[in-house]
């Protein structure tokens, strides 16, 4: 496959799309996701003009394989929960490619002492990595049984640095604002506002933005002085749309 038609390849396929972390559990799939790993690093490669980067921060690839993607799944899906492709997690939602969320997590830029804002928990995958990686992660669900099956999940698997919510992640969470960064994980209109004033200046939001229907675009967006942004266009994606009254 060539690069150009591994590209469109890869796009077509998204849909979503200092803390100690939990010990890494030894489970049937270690193998599965070390080759999941190896999937996403080769689609890094393939997609290095579009990224800018020809690898991904060995700390995010290392995150990608300690977490335990079939927990994060429903269990007629348990033996796909490696494949690099999204998922459906029910209610019309679904766990986003390995390979999306791995390149979302990069771009964030984060350290270990940063203090990330999540719209659109799912089933808690994202949050996950994140909380491999950064000391605090506020998750935002609309959809009620999703949020409370992603908050115990969370809880079970002792990510303990992940605190929750149901409601409208559109408005942000003030009340633990201002964040380092932000991960949107359904597609937009437009960058909701709330979010950029919710956002420290310097930091870095991903979000996808376009219509469902239309082809969306993965953008990087850095926030400046006086609410001021700059965006970056990274990929063309697919994923649910982000919804809400607003």
């Amino acid at each position: 496959m060539t690069s150009s038609n591994r590209f469109f390849y890869l796009w077509l396929t998204v849909l979503s799309c200092g803390f100690s972390a939990p010990p890494l559990l030894a489970d049937s799939y270690t193998r599965e996701r070390q080759r999941m790993v190896e999937e996403i690093e080769a689609d890094v490669r393939a997609t290095r003009l579009a990224l800018d980067k020809q690898a991904l921060d060995p700390r995010v690839m290392k995150a990608m394989g300690r977490v335990l993607r079939h927990k994060f799944v429903p269990t007629a899906l348990e033996r796909s929960a490696y494949l690099n492709r999204p998922l459906s997690i029910g209610h019309g939602q679904t766990i986003s490619q390995p390979y999306v969320v791995a390149i979302m997590t990069d771009l964030l830029e984060t350290t270990p002492d940063s203090k990330v804002l999540e719209i659109g928990t799912g089933s808690g995958y994202q949050a996950a990595v994140l909380a491999e990686l950064v000391d605090q992660v506020y998750s935002i669900e609309i959809i009620k049984p999703l949020g409370e099956l992603a908050t115990d999940r969370l809880s079970r698997l002792r990510y303990d640095n992940v605190t929750t919510k149901i409601g409208d992640g559109y408005y942000g969470w003030e009340a633990h604002a201002p964040f380092d960064a932000i991960v949107v994980t359904a597609a937009a209109s437009h960058i909701p506002p709330p979010l950029i004033k919710q956002l420290k200046v310097g930091g870095r939001m991903m979000i996808p933005v376009g219509s469902r229907f239309l082809t969306q675009q993965l953008l990087l967006v850095t926030k400046q002085e006086g609410d001021k942004i700059t965006t970056r266009q990274i990929l063309p994606v697919r994923f649910v749309p982000l919804t809400g009254q607003h």
